[in-house]
């Protein structure tokens, strides 16, 4: 499993045979300057556990560095003291062809991230911003497939936040419910492989209802499954450019199911980082062109 470079931007429709084709991202990112675990708003987060700092902006930054390498774009939103947990970057907006719906966060240690995240947004150029009347924790909760946006609730969005989404972002939103407190967030349980109007996503059956269940294999019968052992390492909060696919290192199973299907996964090291319930999704927002 490597690192390969990326050539030239390139939207092919994807299919299960055949070469998969990379198409070149945009992201957003916020390094872990403050990061500690000084509060428990998830199971994984123990204030009792050391945290190295320093060892995690050493993840955070090889995170950055394979994205780089990939031939993708990183802005950098600069770290704020006080908000451990604001290099988890994704729960702080949605953002589809130029529209922007802010996040609003459930608890009260992670609410104030969502003002700097619109602070960038609005000196960044982005006009078409709404900050959410529902609690809303972004791409924590969303994830758009090219054609739909699949929005978590169960644990921190509320499912109001769903019919927000569809209005201020004018895509159709799929609600699905999370049933599992490990799985706190839609991203990880499940992230996209390939966006279009034929996408293909990786899920833990087991974090979602089963309603929620039913829906995904309708909508997705060629999913990537991945096993318990998987999930336990939040090997479900990968980022994928429709080729290469980074996962936290541990998630070798679904490494080989990926390869089988012919994605190139690239493992990282976010073992720090994971002590407060985050991996490389949750450090990284998409602005999404399409």
């Amino acid at each position: 499993m490597s690192v390969s470079a990326v050539a030239a931007p390139q939207v092919v429709p994807q299919h299960d045979e055949g070469e998969k084709v990379a198409t070149r991202r945009h992201y957003v990112m916020c390094p872990p300057e403050y990061f500690t675990v000084e509060y428990s708003i998830n199971p994984w987060m123990d204030p009792d556990t050391p945290v190295d700092t320093e060892l995690a902006m050493s993840q955070w930054q090889q995170l950055r560095d394979i994205y780089l390498r990939l031939g993708h774009t990183v802005d950098v939103v600069p770290a704020q003291p006080g908000l451990p947990d604001m290099v988890f970057a994704a729960n702080s907006g949605t953002v589809i062809a130029g529209k922007v719906l802010g996040a609003r966060f459930r608890t009260d240690e992670r609410a104030p991230e969502a003002e700097h995240f619109r602070r960038w947004f609005s000196t960044n150029g982005y006009r078409d911003l709404v900050m959410p009347s529902s609690v809303n924790e972004a791409e924590g909760d969303f994830a758009w497939t090219g054609s739909l946006l699949l929005a978590g609730s169960g644990f921190r969005t509320d499912p109001g936040a769903h019919p927000e989404a569809q209005e201020v972002l004018g895509v159709p939103v799929v609600s699905l419910k999370l049933v599992d407190p490990r799985y706190y967030h839609l991203d990880t349980a499940l992230f996209v492989l390939n966006k279009g109007e034929h996408p293909r996503v990786a899920y833990y059956p087991e974090a979602f209802s089963a309603g929620s269940q039913q829906v995904l294999r309708r909508l997705f019968p060629d999913a990537v499954i991945a096993d318990a052992a998987d999930a336990e390492c939040l090997g479900l909060n990968g980022v994928s450019d429709g080729r290469n696919v980074v996962l936290p290192r541990e998630a070798t199973g679904l490494a080989r199911s990926l390869e089988k299907r012919g994605y190139e996964p690239v493992l990282t090291d976010v073992s720090e980082l994971r002590k407060s319930g985050g991996g490389p999704k949750c450090c990284t927002m998409e602005l999404h062109a399409e």
